[in-house]
């Protein structure tokens, strides 16, 4: 197909980037909206069966739907008509970057991936694939060659979805031909024509991951037969004879992926990339716990601080000087007294000042207190030392003796109340009360006769 082919009057294929055993990827302008995008060609012999197109586009029209950072976009799906025929593609965003066989491959000496490198690889291919299988699609297909890796910031893309699944589904006779994909990769039921799962993606991706960690397959084969039957009956040997600078973990867990049994492998790509992603964790702090341990010491902090250079003058004994005597308490002049305490002042008595001559105005002042008492000097308070706490009393007061004067002359009455005295029977109010009831009844029996006699 030449350079100048467009499909459709829209996408302008410009360079051919890849090829496979079911399309074509061409590199394309699409001239409606300006942007650079693949067109994934299927081959002429993929285009005989009408079930198979009618498949592909139902495919291709599902994974449209799939939005996700590791899943290659499709834009668009179509058709182009032409004198040579009919050409059937599919649109996709273009990756700018290689695909991971080419990645694998290198130099051609076959020297395996870093580990910390073949983990961030596979922990994307597992979250695209896993990604798809929640949707319920099942790639069938997966493989180095339809994992692309973007140059710049090494992110993968999963691309090819659905189209070996279509052509499993429509073309059943195909299937021994191994038709839909490299038989270096495919699981072993679908080596026995059995409709893959999202299992059979999990033995794919772990095949991927040999690869990246060895540097080679681990079934290889002079026909396509003797690789089918590898996949089914051989056991596939452990990662850690070619590379043993492989984890222990990693190796059981790229063995697990790889059972013959699809129930004994991981159920889908999801729980595969979960267990990566715990296993790169572990491996990264035990590389920083590794590096923290080999970091040189720093032999300043450790070594004690230099002592100060000892003069050459040899030392003289210090004088110890005796303590002062005590003071002479013979001699009154030169004896200092303690301090003594702070003392109250007693308050001055309280000056009555009599009334003017000629005034009815009583103005003598009573004191509550007599002077005797406000006159005696205040017990001086010494700090005290620290003694537990102890419950405080009030001191007893003294009674109280208010002189007589015109306000308490009379006797006080007591504060409590008096036992109330039991009257007599025969108090004035009782004697008159019965006098008024016997006249009245002595007035009303002369009433009563009267009427007892008119009967």
């Amino acid at each position: 197909m030449s350079n100048e082919t467009i499909l459709n009057g829209r996408y302008l294929l410009t360079a051919q980037q890849g090829s496979g055993g079911m399309a074509v990827i061409y590199k394309a302008t699409d001239k409606a909206l300006g942007r650079t995008v693949a067109v994934k060609i299927l081959r002429p012999s993929m285009t005989v069966d009408p079930q198979f197109i009618v498949r592909f586009q139902n495919e291709a029209r599902a994974i449209a739907n799939l939005t996700h950072p590791n899943i290659v976009t499709v834009h668009d799906v179509g058709t182009h008509t032409d004198p040579k025929g009919t050409t059937h593609y599919m649109v996709m965003e273009f990756v700018e970057g290689a695909d991971l066989k080419r990645i694998i491959r290198g130099d051609g000496n076959g020297t395996p991936l870093p580990v910390e490198l073949a983990l961030h690889y596979a922990i994307q291919i597992c979250a695209g694939i896993g990604f798809a299988h929640r949707a319920g699609i099942v790639h069938a297909d997966v493989k180095p060659q339809n994992v692309l890796v973007n140059s710049t910031d090494q992110m993968i893309k999963v691309t090819d979805f659905g189209i070996a699944q279509a052509l499993s589904e429509t073309q059943p006779k195909e299937r021994e031909a191994v038709v839909w994909g490299s038989p270096h990769y495919f699981s072993p039921e679908q080596a026995k024509g059995e409709k893959p799962s999202p299992a059979s993606d999990v033995y794919s991706i772990g095949i991927v991951m040999f690869e990246m960690l060895t540097g080679r397959l681990p079934f290889n084969g002079t026909t396509q037969q003797e690789l089918a039957i590898s996949h089914v009956r051989d056991i596939p040997p452990k990662i850690s004879q070619f590379n043993p600078e492989v984890p222990e973990e990693l190796v059981a867990i790229v063995a697990r992926a790889l059972d013959k049994v699809p129930s004994a492998r991981y159920r889908d790509a999801a729980q595969l990339g979960h267990l990566l992603i715990s296993l790169r964790e572990k491996l990264r702090i035990a590389r920083m716990n590794s590096t923290y341990a080999q970091m040189p010491v720093d032999s300043s902090q450790t070594q004690p601080p230099p002592t100060p250079p000892q003069s050459s003058r040899p030392v003289e004994p210090r004088q110890q000087t005796a303590p002062p005597p005590p003071p002479n308490t013979s001699t009154a002049g030169n004896r200092t007294p303690p301090p003594m305490a702070p003392t109250l002042r007693p308050m001055p008595p309280v000056q009555q000042t009599p009334p003017p001559a000629g005034s009815n105005v009583m103005t003598q002042r009573v004191n509550a207190a007599p002077e005797s008492y406000q006159q005696a000097p205040l017990r001086p308070q010494t700090p005290r030392m620290s003694q537990p706490a102890s419950p405080l009393v009030a001191p007893p007061q003294p009674p109280v003796v208010e002189p007589a004067n015109y306000y308490n002359s009379r006797p006080m009455k007591p504060q409590h109340s008096e036992p109330t005295v039991s009257r007599g029977l025969f108090d004035p109010v009782t004697l008159a009360l019965a006098a008024l009831a016997l006249i009245a009844v002595t007035c009303l029996i002369p009433l009563y006769i009267a009427v007892f006699q008119a009967r």
